[in-house]
């Protein structure tokens, strides 16, 4: 057996030095695991809480939104504690967070458990996590460490759909998450495998920067969430309407306005040698800038997809959670390969060009999917589909992590740490929300004009339905609005026409879901020209790699 020596400087055997990994891969694992759970067991959730998709969609929506909103400050509290202890301290919470998850017995309790408790402790476990990594290896160790943390992430968002589905299908969701609290007091019971890495400099809390942080996001995604009930610019249900448009555009405007604030506030703070919640020179480093930005939006494209494919085939196709998960296998699948392979192709490939291929794969699976996507699914267009988007997301997510970490010194991990997931989680909620607003809002317009249209429909039926329509429509099954138009009375032949609206614009809603997350991978592409162009072999890697103007002009 070979001995290696540590980052602490002491000496263990090849086997040992993984140790580390192997938990901090269970953190990351357990940590992404609850969202495609959630999807996958969407149907599931409407029917054991007697709710609605929105609600579903919004409880998924703010456990990735609370993340998001103190991923900073958990960066800053590893800091002030120890990068350990702040794990640990998080995976005690995200543990109680799962078992009230498990016994939850109404939307609210679920809202406490998952979206709010499992939210704060996965605040504290994933900044620490990175920092963590980067604490415990070093050189090659830590490219294939993060590659690793990349693949497990991926894995848990793959193998969640397929899990969560056969657990809800034969037993229940409560399961899942019974199931990540006993994972967490094992991974608790042996946290010293973990050794604390280089110790950073104590910072001041930043309280006020904290909530303006928070704030600012949390306003800005429940006005991208609401867009679909309130409308994006012209008003549909909104409570007010200033000035004649939908309160949307006031709450998204108002978000991005308490932002500047917070980076006025943490220049301020600067300017008097006190410590921010953010080092906002951070943001300067280019490298660190595009990594951050492409990875919220392989997160945006990702969570998005996971969201409305569920719905597609839950709710459209009428699968339970487990043929769902099935279905999305094919993800699984390539989405290990693309993370596995990426690495590799790292050694002699530059970041940029692996993750430009990554996004423009992303490009080719959205509009292979919105070409074949169809009322009755079609299994092997399906798969395809899925395959080739796994591919995508597999090839970021084996370079993104090890690109930002890997643009700063040890003293800056842990506040680089919150910044990854961040941007990982803030990307996530509004993928979710967003995502799940356009299918919605398309499907409102798409119904709206079809039944307006169609000559079956008698005025009386039209302006009925017309009025619920503004008044907000959810993504349903047939089924279910068949029984509605039963229980109204709506006489057979204008009830079958206007189940043939619903049905038709449900698909337009997907599609336009889908023409939404190609373009906004197409989009993407802008933001990748500043990821390094030369392999990654070494923790300066970025910095080494980093262009010349005219280096940069030509590429």
């Amino acid at each position: 057996m070979t001995a290696a020596t540590t980052t602490a400087g002491t000496t263990t055997t090849d086997a040992g030095r993984w140790r580390p990994l192997y938990l901090l891969a269970a953190a990351q694992f357990i940590m992404v695991l609850d969202t495609s759970v959630m999807n996958v067991s969407i149907s599931q959730l409407v029917e054991d809480f007697d709710t609605e998709v929105s609600t579903i969609q919004a409880v998924i929506t703010l456990y990735a939104l609370v993340m998001a909103a103190f991923m900073i400050l958990g960066g800053k509290l590893g800091d002030l504690w120890g990068r350990r202890r702040a794990w640990s301290v998080g995976l005690a919470v995200y543990g109680l967070g799962s078992f009230l998850t498990a016994i939850s017995w109404s939307v609210p309790a679920l809202v406490l458990g998952w979206s709010v408790v499992e939210g704060l402790g996965a605040a504290l476990v994933l900044p620490a996590l990175a920092a963590l990594v980067a604490g415990n290896y070093r050189g090659k160790d830590r490219a294939a460490a993060y590659a690793v943390i990349g693949a497990v992430a991926g894995a848990g968002v793959a193998v969640g759909p397929l899990l969560g589905g056969w657990v809800t299908s034969n037993l229940s969701w409560r399961y899942v998450f019974a199931g990540e609290t006993v994972v967490v007091i094992g991974i608790l019971v042996v946290r010293r495998w973990v050794s604390e890495g280089p110790a950073a400099r104590r910072p001041q809390l930043d309280g006020v920067g904290a909530a303006l942080s928070a704030l600012g996001m949390a306003l800005v995604v429940w006005g991208v969430l609401q867009s679909a009930t309130w409308g994006l610019l012209e008003p549909r249900d909104s409570p007010v309407t200033p000035f004649g448009f939908s309160l949307t555009l006031f709450v998204v405007a108002a978000g991005f306005a308490v932002l500047w604030l917070f980076a006025r506030w943490q220049a301020r703070r600067v300017s008097r040698d006190e410590d921010p919640l953010l080092d906002m020179s951070l943001l300067d480093i280019l490298p660190l800038r595009s990594g951050l930005t492409v990875l919220l939006a392989q997160q945006l494209v990702l969570m998005g997809i996971f969201f409305v494919i569920p719905l597609y085939l839950q709710v459209v196709q009428g699968f339970d959670a487990f043929a769902t998960g099935l279905r999305l296998l094919p993800v699984s699948v390539t989405m290990l390969v693309g993370a596995g392979v990426g690495p590799v192709l790292g050694r002699t490939i530059g970041a940029r060009t692996l993750c430009r291929a990554g996004l423009l794969i992303l490009l080719a699976a959205a509009l292979y999917l919105l070409t074949t996507i169809q009322p009755v699914i079609d299994g092997t267009n399906f798969a395809i589909g899925m395959a080739i988007l796994g591919l995508g997301i597999g090839l970021l997510a084996s370079q993104l992590g090890n690109v930002i970490q890997s643009t700063v010194g040890e003293e800056a991990r842990g506040e680089v740490g919150g910044l990854q997931f961040t941007a990982q989680n803030l990307g996530a909620s509004l993928g979710t929300a967003f995502i799940g607003s356009i299918v919605v809002g398309a499907l409102a317009t798409s119904a709206a004009k079809g039944v307006a249209a169609d000559p079956a429909i008698s005025a009386a039926v039209k302006d009925a339905v017309g009025v619920q329509l503004e008044s907000g429509v959810e993504f349903m099954s047939v089924s279910a609005v068949e029984q509605a138009l039963t229980a109204a009375a709506v006489p057979a032949a204008e009830a079958q026409a206007l189940l043939e609206q619903y049905a038709a614009a449900q698909l337009v809603g997907l599609k336009t879901a889908l023409l939404a997350v190609g373009a906004i991978s197409l989009l993407s592409l802008v933001f990748t020209r500043n990821l390094p162009t030369r392999p990654m072999t070494s923790p300066t890697a970025v910095t080494d790699a980093e262009e010349s103007p005219e280096e940069a002009a030509a590429a």
